[in-house]
């Protein structure tokens, strides 16, 4: 599995960051071919001192090249167009494979 994770630093308007993306940009995520699962909070907190970011999105793929495909893919490009829209305080995106732990 592949997952992707999207942090969102504080916006310059909360409310709107909030109202839109949960109207707006989730309803086009449900749709994005290849996205296994996902998940989003806006209630990121930190261990020590305050959280760096404002809300977390986490996408699960089959692997990186489904990953790649769908990130490249006319609906993956329009989601990533739409950050825009929200997310005023900037974006950071990352990936990695996961790996099971053993026991």
């Amino acid at each position: 599995m592949h997952k992707l994770v999207v942090l969102y630093p504080e916006p310059a308007d909360p409310d709107h960051f909030r109202d839109y993306y949960v109207s707006k940009h989730l309803p086009l995520v449900r749709d994005w071919p290849g996205l296994l699962a996902w998940r989003y909070s806006f209630d990121v907190a930190a261990t020590n001192g305050e959280a760096s970011y404002f809300a977390i999105f986490e996408g699960d793929f089959a692997d990186a090249a489904a990953m790649a495909a769908a990130r490249a893919s006319q609906h993956g490009r329009r989601l990533a167009d739409d950050v825009a829209n929200y997310a005023t305080g900037g974006v950071v995106i990352i990936d990695y494979p996961v790996r099971d732990a053993e026991a």
